[in-house]
């Protein structure tokens, strides 16, 4: 019981009492926003206006998820502002480790140098004020995204991403994803 207070007793302290908004997310996301399957976002750790701009992005319907539309649609700026908060402070964790490939993650690293990612994602690629974290994101969730970012699906309002994605071939999107995915994120 007292291991279950103290539970409590945290999870109070971070989010308010039970039910938080973030509860909604777990499913998916995981608990604290990180995610046991690598094919979800991990949000523990994004900067909080990376969150804030997605939730409103899915709300508006500039970003599409049959998940996420309607589940956004339904927040209040206040909810949007909490959510963002809350797994900006959560702590980030490797989603989930490929069995590693060294050749593949070389190709990985020398592509992300070649194409300066770090100018948006940061230095350790755990997140800035112009792009979010992507050091330790699931691999397939890495992989889809940078697909979704080549053909169009997703845009980036800037279009940065876009142009960037388009140049880089099938091979280049398994390695960028495979080593990012193995990547520890900086904690916050």
């Amino acid at each position: 019981m007292q291991a279950l207070d103290r539970y409590y007793t945290g999870y109070e302290a971070d989010g308010g009492p039970w039910p938080q908004v973030q509860d909604n997310c777990a499913l998916c996301h995981g608990v604290g926003g990180q995610p046991s399957n690598g094919q979800y976002a991990a949000l523990a750790g994004q900067p909080a206006a990376y969150i804030q701009a997605q939730l409103h992005a899915f709300a508006a319907g500039r970003r599409h998820s049959p998940q996420m539309q309607p589940l956004a649609a339904n927040l209040d700026d206040a909810q949007i502002q909490s959510l963002a908060e809350y797994f900006t402070r959560q702590r980030p964790v490797i989603t989930e480790p490929p069995k590693r490939d060294e050749p593949l993650a070389r190709q990985g690293q020398a592509t992300i140098t070649a194409r300066g990612c770090s100018a948006c994602h940061g230095q350790d690629l755990s997140g800035s004020p112009l792009g979010p974290r992507i050091a330790g994101q699931g691999e397939a969730y890495l992989r889809d995204q940078l697909k979704a970012f080549r053909h169009g699906t997703r845009q980036d309002p800037t279009q940065a991403m876009n142009a960037m994605a388009s140049l880089l071939s099938e091979r280049d999107i398994q390695a960028t994803a495979h080593y990012l995915a193995s990547l520890p994120p900086a904690g916050r």
